[in-house]
């Protein structure tokens, strides 16, 4: 049945066949995904940035911390109605799994809509919170309550994205996001250009091209002829997997979250250098977004393989699925941390034209292109411990280890050294030790549900 299901919907049979092969072929479409969003955003930096004002760059580049947090959120939220529903299909519990679809549905969209909320009171206390320039305030407050208006749409993609990707298929999701980024960068053309606007007229187009897409993907799941089907009829708050979705959702949501709070504290120390310093961290760290989702498909696909392997009971392929994911993972940060060792000064250069900066940068380059190998232990085993139900310490122990820790290195290591250098090897320190504890975790877990025979069983059943 499981097989069956896969093959309907366009997708890759998780529970069989050769694991490397279908998890690669899985993966890529997630990979040029999330680089397109990437990318996209980058077009949408540029586009303020050429045709509008500094200005209105630096409100844009304001809140972007911010608006990564809560973002950040509902990707974890997908994440969550991911595991739960490669679960049930990997258990063969067709209804189970179509309860926990629609029930997912109304928590994702509520989640965005609870988020539209806050930030739209609450949008200048946070923008001031950050120590937003006062010539900037007013351009972020009206660009960040505008976007988040598209955060219900975000949540709805997310947990569109998160059951299609459960169910072997990653390529409509890769389509729709596809053409939802170029209307996003023709709008923020038309609207910048052409209206005028600043700020505000990039925010409208995001939300305009977030809409299209939750639009598509529901049209999609509502053609869907197996237990992913939407149908309007359904939708209500199963009580059951209410809990369930939330037990998972909201800690992968909480742990995206939390990167993002924890890199305020190491922006503070960034802060305490001067203009070049920090010109070069700002463009530095796009190399950090192309790496992170790069890498971060095969922790989806982590995830995906092990839920839905779980839920059949084989074990064997279970352990397995982690290996070759950690395996892919490492191979592509390797990879790609030695493109910028070698090429990273021409990377650098595609964002700023002094020299002074692009040596700046370059001292975070070094350190950070090959660190970033050891992230993906600690990322692989968060998701490892996702697909086996477990997301509530793995989440704690980020907490610690990436959030509190770099918070005390910020305060007692950096301050009693402070040279660039220390400053950003708390990045790899961190990720150490993050990893060293995420993956016992993982292991323990996963030795203590194979001692039971039904163990599987209990894990979908929650």
């Amino acid at each position: 049945m499981a097989k069956e299901i896969s093959s309907r919907s366009g997708g890759i049979t998780m529970t069989e066949g050769p694991l490397a092969k279908n998890m690669l072929i899985f993966s890529i479409p997630l990979i040029f995904s999330q680089l397109l969003q990437v990318l996209f955003n980058m077009a949408d930096v540029a586009v303020v940035g050429k045709f509008a004002s500094a200005t209105a760059l630096g409100s844009v580049g304001s809140t972007t911390t911010i608006v990564t947090l809560f973002t950040g959120f509902l990707i974890g939220m997908g994440s969550g109605v991911n595991v739960r529903v490669a679960q049930y299909l990997g258990a063969r519990k067709e209804a189970d799994n179509s309860r926990c679809v629609h029930t997912s549905l109304i928590l994702c969209t509520l989640m965005g809509m609870l988020i539209t909320v806050l930030c739209l009171l609450l949008a200048t206390p946070m923008l001031e919170m950050l120590n937003t320039k006062e010539n900037l305030l007013p351009g972020a407050v009206l660009y960040f309550r505008i976007y988040a208006l598209g955060m219900p749409a975000l949540g709805i993609f997310n947990f569109g994205n998160g059951v299609l990707s459960a169910n072997g298929d990653t390529k409509r999701p890769l389509v729709y996001l596809t053409l939802a980024g170029i209307l996003n960068v023709i709008l923020n053309l038309f609207f910048v250009i052409g209206c005028h606007m600043a700020a505000e007229g990039v925010a409208l187009a995001s939300v305009i091209s977030q809409y299209l897409s939750a639009v598509m993907i529901l049209y999609h799941m509502a053609r869907l002829e197996d237990s992913c089907r939407l149908e309007w009829k359904l939708l209500r708050l199963y009580p059951g997997e209410t809990g369930r979705v939330l037990g998972l959702g909201i800690p992968a949501g909480i742990q995206n979250a939390i990167f993002s709070i924890a890199n305020l504290f190491v922006q503070v120390g960034v802060n305490s250098f001067d203009s070049t310093v920090v010109s070069g961290n700002a463009a530095s760290v796009n190399m950090d977004s192309l790496m992170f989702n790069a890498v971060g498909a095969f922790y989806t696909a982590c995830s995906t393989f092990m839920g839905q392997n779980w839920g059949a009971g084989n074990r064997k392929r279970v352990m397995e699925s982690y290996c070759v994911a950690q395996f892919y993972a490492c191979v592509i940060s390797l990879v790609l941390g030695a493109a910028f060792w070698f090429y990273g000064e021409p990377f650098l250069y595609i964002f700023t034209n002094e020299p002074a900066v692009v040596a700046s940068g370059m001292e975070r380059v070094k350190i950070m292109c090959f660190a970033f190998t050891l992230c993906t232990f600690m990322d692989n085993a968060i998701a490892a411990s996702r697909g086996l139900g477990r997301s509530l310490v793995p989440t704690l122990i980020v907490v610690v280890g990436s959030c509190l820790f770099r918070i005390a290195w910020v305060y007692t290591i950096f301050a009693a050294h402070r040279t660039i250098p220390m400053l950003y090897m708390v990045y790899p320190v961190s990720w150490t030790l993050t990893a060293t504890a995420e993956i016992i975790y993982f292991v323990h877990s996963y030795r203590r549900m194979a001692l039971s025979p039904d163990s599987h069983l209990n894990a979908v059943n929650g």
